[in-house]
């Protein structure tokens, strides 16, 4: 089964994950200190961050340092800049509501 994006930031944990390895890459012993959960819980959300190529595996000695993709970070950002764009549109206009009460309440 092939996963998405999608499927992989559903869950807390793993977008815990990647907020973690967006600051530095990390092993898996170091991203379960964060947790209140074994190595191989932390294992399990890993291998589903890589089969969905957020985050890649790096060989480095004896351990495997984990880092983030960036690249596959932007079909989110993709998905996610139609909204961002309403988003910014409605602030806006509440800011402009906000300015005509202040206007008001000042005249």
């Amino acid at each position: 089964m092939r996963r998405d994006v999608f499927q992989a930031i559903a869950d807390p944990t793993r977008r815990a994950i990647i907020g973690l390895i967006a600051l530095q890459a990390m092993t898996p012993n170091a991203l379960a200190e964060h947790f209140d959960m074994s190595r191989q819980a932390v294992s399990k959300h890993l291998r589903i961050l890589t089969e969905c190529e957020l985050v890649k595996p790096e060989q480095q000695g004896r351990e495997i340092y984990y880092l983030l993709e960036m690249e596959k970070m932007k079909e989110v950002d993709q998905w996610l800049e139609p909204f961002r764009k309403i988003w910014v549109a409605r602030f806006d206009e509440l800011d402009g509501v906000l300015d005509r009460m202040k206007k008001k309440n000042k005249g």
